[in-house]
Protein backbone atom coordinates (compact mmCIF):
# COMPACT_ATOMS: atom_id res chain seq x y z
CA UNK A 1 0.00 0.00 0.00
CA UNK A 2 1.41 3.39 -0.89
CA UNK A 3 1.77 6.45 1.71
CA UNK A 4 -1.00 8.01 0.55
CA UNK A 5 -3.33 5.32 1.18
CA UNK A 6 -1.99 4.03 4.28
CA UNK A 7 -2.85 7.98 5.20
CA UNK A 8 -6.77 7.26 3.32
CA UNK A 9 -6.78 3.79 5.72
CA UNK A 10 -5.25 6.09 9.05
CA UNK A 11 -7.85 8.56 8.26
CA UNK A 12 -11.33 6.71 7.62
CA UNK A 13 -10.67 4.50 10.48
CA UNK A 14 -10.43 7.11 12.82
CA UNK A 15 -14.00 8.27 11.84
CA UNK A 16 -15.61 4.95 11.22
CA UNK A 17 -14.02 3.13 14.81
CA UNK A 18 -15.30 4.74 16.93
CA UNK A 19 -18.97 3.97 15.37
CA UNK A 20 -18.55 0.22 14.53
CA UNK A 21 -17.23 -0.03 18.33
CA UNK A 22 -20.77 0.44 19.43
CA UNK A 23 -22.70 -1.31 17.14
CA UNK A 24 -23.97 -4.40 18.71
CA UNK A 25 -24.71 -6.15 15.80
CA UNK A 26 -22.57 -8.36 13.33
CA UNK A 27 -19.75 -5.89 11.64
CA UNK A 28 -21.01 -6.41 7.61
CA UNK A 29 -18.07 -6.59 4.93
CA UNK A 30 -18.66 -4.85 1.51
CA UNK A 31 -19.92 -7.41 -0.92
CA UNK A 32 -17.49 -9.51 -3.02
CA UNK A 33 -17.71 -8.05 -5.90
CA UNK A 34 -17.27 -4.17 -4.29
CA UNK A 35 -13.95 -4.81 -2.73
CA UNK A 36 -11.94 -3.62 -5.56
CA UNK A 37 -11.70 0.26 -3.79
CA UNK A 38 -9.43 1.79 -0.88
CA UNK A 39 -12.65 2.86 0.72
CA UNK A 40 -14.37 -0.74 0.52
CA UNK A 41 -11.06 -2.40 2.20
CA UNK A 42 -10.59 0.86 4.87
CA UNK A 43 -14.23 0.41 5.85
CA UNK A 44 -13.59 -3.63 6.33
CA UNK A 45 -10.93 -3.80 8.02
CA UNK A 46 -12.59 -1.34 10.28
CA UNK A 47 -15.21 -3.59 10.58
CA UNK A 48 -12.82 -6.11 11.80
CA UNK A 49 -10.96 -3.52 14.59
CA UNK A 50 -14.66 -3.17 15.56
CA UNK A 51 -15.07 -6.24 16.29
CA UNK A 52 -11.73 -6.91 18.11
CA UNK A 53 -12.29 -3.85 20.06
CA UNK A 54 -15.60 -5.33 21.09
CA UNK A 55 -13.91 -8.93 22.36
CA UNK A 56 -11.26 -6.71 24.17
CA UNK A 57 -13.68 -4.96 26.04
CA UNK A 58 -15.15 -8.47 27.10
CA UNK A 59 -12.24 -9.61 28.14
CA UNK A 60 -11.89 -6.32 30.31
CA UNK A 61 -14.72 -7.23 31.76
CA UNK A 62 -13.26 -10.06 33.63
CA UNK A 63 -14.20 -12.96 31.41
CA UNK A 64 -10.65 -14.46 31.03
CA UNK A 65 -8.96 -15.23 27.38
CA UNK A 66 -8.31 -18.74 27.07
CA UNK A 67 -12.45 -18.86 28.12
CA UNK A 68 -13.99 -21.10 25.69
CA UNK A 69 -16.69 -18.62 24.03
CA UNK A 70 -14.18 -16.00 24.30
CA UNK A 71 -11.55 -17.71 22.47
CA UNK A 72 -13.59 -19.38 20.03
CA UNK A 73 -14.93 -15.74 18.98
CA UNK A 74 -11.45 -14.54 18.69
CA UNK A 75 -10.39 -17.92 16.37
CA UNK A 76 -13.67 -17.11 14.08
CA UNK A 77 -12.28 -13.24 13.88
CA UNK A 78 -9.29 -14.82 13.01
CA UNK A 79 -10.05 -17.20 10.08
CA UNK A 80 -12.72 -14.25 8.65
CA UNK A 81 -9.77 -11.91 8.42
CA UNK A 82 -7.11 -14.99 7.50
CA UNK A 83 -9.18 -15.86 4.41
CA UNK A 84 -10.26 -12.21 3.78
CA UNK A 85 -6.69 -11.65 2.94
CA UNK A 86 -6.54 -14.42 0.70
CA UNK A 87 -9.16 -12.51 -1.13
CA UNK A 88 -11.48 -15.43 -0.56
CA UNK A 89 -14.91 -13.94 -2.63
CA UNK A 90 -17.25 -16.77 -0.72
CA UNK A 91 -19.67 -15.96 2.12
CA UNK A 92 -16.86 -17.33 4.50
CA UNK A 93 -15.58 -14.39 5.66
CA UNK A 94 -18.47 -12.96 6.64
CA UNK A 95 -20.44 -15.59 8.25
CA UNK A 96 -17.39 -16.18 10.53
CA UNK A 97 -17.49 -12.73 11.37
CA UNK A 98 -21.24 -13.33 11.98
CA UNK A 99 -20.38 -16.21 14.16
CA UNK A 100 -17.62 -14.64 16.24
CA UNK A 101 -20.16 -11.45 16.51
CA UNK A 102 -23.42 -13.49 17.62
CA UNK A 103 -21.09 -15.29 20.31
CA UNK A 104 -19.98 -11.42 21.54
CA UNK A 105 -23.56 -10.63 22.08
CA UNK A 106 -24.27 -13.87 24.14
CA UNK A 107 -21.78 -12.97 26.22
CA UNK A 108 -22.21 -9.50 26.68
CA UNK A 109 -25.82 -10.53 27.76
CA UNK A 110 -24.48 -13.01 29.86
CA UNK A 111 -25.96 -16.07 28.79
CA UNK A 112 -27.03 -18.79 27.29
CA UNK A 113 -23.78 -19.61 25.61
CA UNK A 114 -24.15 -22.16 22.42
CA UNK A 115 -21.52 -24.58 22.46
CA UNK A 116 -22.31 -26.03 19.09
CA UNK A 117 -19.72 -24.96 16.07
CA UNK A 118 -21.50 -24.10 12.76
CA UNK A 119 -20.49 -25.42 9.20
CA UNK A 120 -20.66 -22.00 7.81
CA UNK A 121 -21.07 -21.27 3.78
CA UNK A 122 -22.41 -24.84 3.37
CA UNK A 123 -19.58 -26.56 3.75
CA UNK A 124 -19.57 -30.22 4.29
CA UNK A 125 -18.11 -31.52 7.89
CA UNK A 126 -14.49 -32.94 7.71
CA UNK A 127 -13.31 -35.85 10.18
CA UNK A 128 -16.24 -37.11 12.54
CA UNK A 129 -13.17 -37.92 14.47
CA UNK A 130 -11.69 -35.30 15.32
CA UNK A 131 -14.98 -33.74 16.26
CA UNK A 132 -16.06 -36.61 18.77
CA UNK A 133 -12.94 -36.17 20.50
CA UNK A 134 -13.17 -32.45 20.79
CA UNK A 135 -16.26 -32.96 22.50
CA UNK A 136 -15.21 -35.78 24.66
CA UNK A 137 -12.97 -32.93 26.06
CA UNK A 138 -16.05 -30.96 27.71
CA UNK A 139 -15.74 -33.93 29.99
CA UNK A 140 -12.33 -34.59 30.90
CA UNK A 141 -11.80 -33.45 34.67
CA UNK A 142 -8.64 -31.08 33.27
CA UNK A 143 -10.70 -29.29 30.47
CA UNK A 144 -10.94 -25.74 32.31
CA UNK A 145 -6.99 -26.00 31.40
CA UNK A 146 -7.91 -26.58 27.62
CA UNK A 147 -10.69 -24.40 26.51
CA UNK A 148 -8.71 -22.32 24.34
CA UNK A 149 -7.12 -24.93 21.96
CA UNK A 150 -10.60 -26.77 22.13
CA UNK A 151 -12.37 -23.88 20.72
CA UNK A 152 -9.56 -22.86 17.96
CA UNK A 153 -9.31 -26.46 17.33
CA UNK A 154 -13.26 -26.69 16.38
CA UNK A 155 -13.27 -23.50 14.28
CA UNK A 156 -10.31 -24.47 12.24
CA UNK A 157 -12.08 -27.81 11.25
CA UNK A 158 -14.91 -25.26 10.01
CA UNK A 159 -11.78 -23.82 8.25
CA UNK A 160 -10.91 -27.18 6.99
CA UNK A 161 -14.01 -28.12 5.81
CA UNK A 162 -14.34 -24.54 3.46
CA UNK A 163 -11.29 -24.83 2.31
CA UNK A 164 -11.79 -28.35 0.92
CA UNK A 165 -15.60 -27.79 -0.60
CA UNK A 166 -14.09 -24.70 -2.63
CA UNK A 167 -10.56 -26.02 -3.67
CA UNK A 168 -9.86 -29.01 -2.83
CA UNK A 169 -8.48 -31.47 -0.22
CA UNK A 170 -4.43 -29.81 -1.07
CA UNK A 171 -5.92 -26.72 0.22
CA UNK A 172 -7.51 -27.94 3.25
CA UNK A 173 -4.64 -29.92 4.62
CA UNK A 174 -3.10 -26.97 6.61
CA UNK A 175 -5.86 -26.53 8.72
CA UNK A 176 -6.49 -30.11 9.05
CA UNK A 177 -3.29 -29.89 10.68
CA UNK A 178 -4.08 -26.63 12.70
CA UNK A 179 -6.88 -28.73 13.98
CA UNK A 180 -5.17 -32.03 15.00
CA UNK A 181 -2.16 -30.15 16.48
CA UNK A 182 -4.83 -28.07 18.76
CA UNK A 183 -6.79 -31.26 19.44
CA UNK A 184 -3.25 -32.74 20.68
CA UNK A 185 -2.53 -29.32 22.59
CA UNK A 186 -5.93 -29.57 24.66
CA UNK A 187 -5.15 -32.98 25.57
CA UNK A 188 -1.53 -32.12 27.05
CA UNK A 189 -3.44 -29.37 28.64
CA UNK A 190 -5.93 -31.30 29.75
CA UNK A 191 -4.14 -34.35 31.23
CA UNK A 192 -1.54 -31.79 33.21
CA UNK A 193 -4.26 -29.99 34.28
CA UNK A 194 -3.37 -29.15 37.98
CA UNK A 195 -7.36 -29.79 39.68
CA UNK A 196 -8.23 -26.57 41.63
CA UNK A 197 -8.33 -27.24 45.79
CA UNK A 198 -11.06 -28.58 47.12
CA UNK A 199 -13.33 -26.02 49.48
CA UNK A 200 -12.28 -26.11 53.08
CA UNK A 201 -15.47 -26.93 55.00
CA UNK A 202 -15.37 -25.61 58.38
CA UNK A 203 -17.59 -25.57 61.39
CA UNK A 204 -19.84 -22.49 61.37
CA UNK A 205 -18.62 -19.78 63.61
CA UNK A 206 -20.69 -19.60 67.01
CA UNK A 207 -23.51 -17.19 66.51
CA UNK A 208 -22.17 -13.16 68.06
CA UNK A 209 -24.11 -12.41 70.99
CA UNK A 210 -26.48 -9.39 71.11
CA UNK A 211 -24.85 -6.36 72.36
CA UNK A 212 -26.29 -5.51 76.02
CA UNK A 213 -26.89 -2.05 77.03
CA UNK A 214 -24.83 -0.98 79.58
CA UNK A 215 -24.55 2.32 82.01
CA UNK A 216 -21.03 3.30 83.63
CA UNK A 217 -20.33 6.22 86.10
CA UNK A 218 -17.64 8.12 87.05
CA UNK A 219 -17.24 10.81 89.35
CA UNK A 220 -14.77 14.04 88.82
CA UNK A 221 -13.44 16.68 91.45
CA UNK A 222 -12.03 20.01 91.25
CA UNK A 223 -10.63 22.40 94.01
CA UNK A 224 -12.41 25.19 95.45
CA UNK A 225 -13.72 27.66 92.86
CA UNK A 226 -11.39 26.33 89.92
CA UNK A 227 -12.81 24.51 86.89
CA UNK A 228 -9.34 23.94 84.73
CA UNK A 229 -7.42 20.45 83.83
CA UNK A 230 -5.16 21.31 86.27
CA UNK A 231 -6.97 21.56 89.39
CA UNK A 232 -9.01 18.18 88.63
CA UNK A 233 -8.06 16.42 91.91
CA UNK A 234 -4.97 13.96 91.31
CA UNK A 235 -7.33 11.24 92.62
CA UNK A 236 -10.15 12.09 90.36
CA UNK A 237 -7.82 12.85 86.76
CA UNK A 238 -6.51 8.84 87.67
CA UNK A 239 -10.25 7.20 87.98
CA UNK A 240 -11.25 9.44 84.83
CA UNK A 241 -8.37 7.43 83.07
CA UNK A 242 -9.11 4.26 84.20
CA UNK A 243 -12.72 4.88 83.01
CA UNK A 244 -11.79 5.79 79.60
CA UNK A 245 -9.90 2.34 79.31
CA UNK A 246 -12.60 0.75 80.80
CA UNK A 247 -14.77 1.60 77.52
CA UNK A 248 -11.78 1.06 74.94
CA UNK A 249 -10.81 -2.64 77.06
CA UNK A 250 -14.54 -3.82 77.22
CA UNK A 251 -15.44 -2.83 73.74
CA UNK A 252 -18.01 -0.53 74.64
CA UNK A 253 -19.97 1.27 71.96
CA UNK A 254 -20.59 4.56 73.51
CA UNK A 255 -24.10 5.71 72.11
CA UNK A 256 -24.70 8.84 75.14
CA UNK A 257 -22.61 10.43 77.29
CA UNK A 258 -24.25 12.51 79.83
CA UNK A 259 -22.59 15.67 81.63
CA UNK A 260 -23.81 17.02 85.08
CA UNK A 261 -21.84 19.82 86.69
CA UNK A 262 -21.82 21.07 90.13
CA UNK A 263 -20.45 23.71 92.92
CA UNK A 264 -20.56 23.77 96.90
CA UNK A 265 -22.83 26.43 98.15
CA UNK A 266 -19.89 28.83 99.06
CA UNK A 267 -19.45 31.85 96.95
CA UNK A 268 -17.50 34.61 97.61
CA UNK A 269 -18.40 36.81 94.69
CA UNK A 270 -21.93 37.34 95.84
CA UNK A 271 -22.97 37.41 92.18
CA UNK A 272 -26.19 35.30 91.34
CA UNK A 273 -25.45 32.43 89.00
CA UNK A 274 -21.76 32.47 89.95
CA UNK A 275 -22.09 28.79 91.09
CA UNK A 276 -23.98 27.59 87.97
CA UNK A 277 -21.42 28.99 85.41
CA UNK A 278 -18.76 27.19 87.44
CA UNK A 279 -20.39 23.71 87.53
CA UNK A 280 -20.78 24.44 83.28
CA UNK A 281 -17.38 25.24 83.29
CA UNK A 282 -16.37 22.54 84.89
CA UNK A 283 -18.44 19.73 82.72
CA UNK A 284 -17.05 21.77 79.44
CA UNK A 285 -13.63 20.77 81.01
CA UNK A 286 -14.08 16.94 81.61
CA UNK A 287 -16.08 16.65 78.01
CA UNK A 288 -12.80 17.67 76.46
CA UNK A 289 -10.56 15.49 78.33
CA UNK A 290 -12.37 12.78 77.37
CA UNK A 291 -12.33 13.30 73.83
CA UNK A 292 -8.58 13.73 74.40
CA UNK A 293 -8.58 10.30 76.10
CA UNK A 294 -10.64 8.54 73.28
CA UNK A 295 -14.33 8.52 74.06
CA UNK A 296 -16.61 9.97 71.47
CA UNK A 297 -20.33 9.41 71.74
CA UNK A 298 -23.51 9.54 69.47
CA UNK A 299 -24.83 12.15 71.63
CA UNK A 300 -23.02 14.21 74.37
CA UNK A 301 -25.78 16.27 76.81
CA UNK A 302 -24.50 18.99 79.31
CA UNK A 303 -26.22 20.39 82.63
CA UNK A 304 -24.89 23.09 84.85
CA UNK A 305 -26.60 21.90 88.22
CA UNK A 306 -24.50 24.56 90.41
CA UNK A 307 -24.94 23.87 93.89
CA UNK A 308 -28.68 22.85 93.80
CA UNK A 309 -27.51 18.99 94.61
CA UNK A 310 -25.55 18.92 97.19
CA UNK A 311 -24.01 15.30 98.39
CA UNK A 312 -22.48 16.71 101.43
CA UNK A 313 -24.01 19.71 103.21
CA UNK A 314 -21.30 19.64 106.50
CA UNK A 315 -23.80 21.20 108.54
CA UNK A 316 -21.26 20.50 111.81
CA UNK A 317 -18.08 21.55 110.30
CA UNK A 318 -15.24 23.61 111.67
CA UNK A 319 -15.56 27.15 111.64
CA UNK A 320 -12.58 27.63 109.43
CA UNK A 321 -13.17 27.96 106.46
CA UNK A 322 -10.43 25.91 105.31
CA UNK A 323 -11.88 23.06 106.88
CA UNK A 324 -15.48 24.08 105.65
CA UNK A 325 -14.48 23.51 102.01
CA UNK A 326 -12.38 20.31 102.60
CA UNK A 327 -15.81 19.24 103.82
CA UNK A 328 -17.69 20.28 100.84
CA UNK A 329 -15.08 18.94 98.44
CA UNK A 330 -17.63 16.21 96.95
CA UNK A 331 -19.90 19.09 96.04
CA UNK A 332 -17.09 20.66 93.36
CA UNK A 333 -17.59 17.50 91.10
CA UNK A 334 -19.09 16.70 87.62
CA UNK A 335 -20.84 13.37 87.18
CA UNK A 336 -20.40 10.86 83.83
CA UNK A 337 -23.23 9.25 82.71
CA UNK A 338 -22.00 6.70 79.80
CA UNK A 339 -24.83 4.69 77.97
CA UNK A 340 -23.53 2.22 75.56
CA UNK A 341 -23.82 -1.38 74.30
CA UNK A 342 -21.59 -4.09 75.35
CA UNK A 343 -20.77 -7.42 73.06
CA UNK A 344 -20.04 -10.11 75.03
CA UNK A 345 -16.00 -11.37 73.99
CA UNK A 346 -15.83 -15.29 74.07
Amino acid sequence: MSHSRSFLFLVLAACVLPVAAQNAAAPQLTPPAERITDQAQVADHAAYEAQQLRLKAINAQGRPLADYHLSKAQCWVDVSFHEYTRNDRSRFPQEALDQSAALAAAMERGGPLPMDTPHVNGATPLRPDLWARLTGLRSHAGYRCAQQATACAEVELVHAANENQQQGWRHAKPYVQMAEDGLNRALAQAEACVPPPAPVVSAPPPPVAAPQPVTLRARVLFDFDRSERAHIRPESLAALRRFADELRQRGITVQSLALHGHADRLNGTGQAGYNRALSERRASTVRNLLAELGVVADAISSEAVGDTQPVQQCAGASASREALQECLLSNRRVDVVVQGLETARR
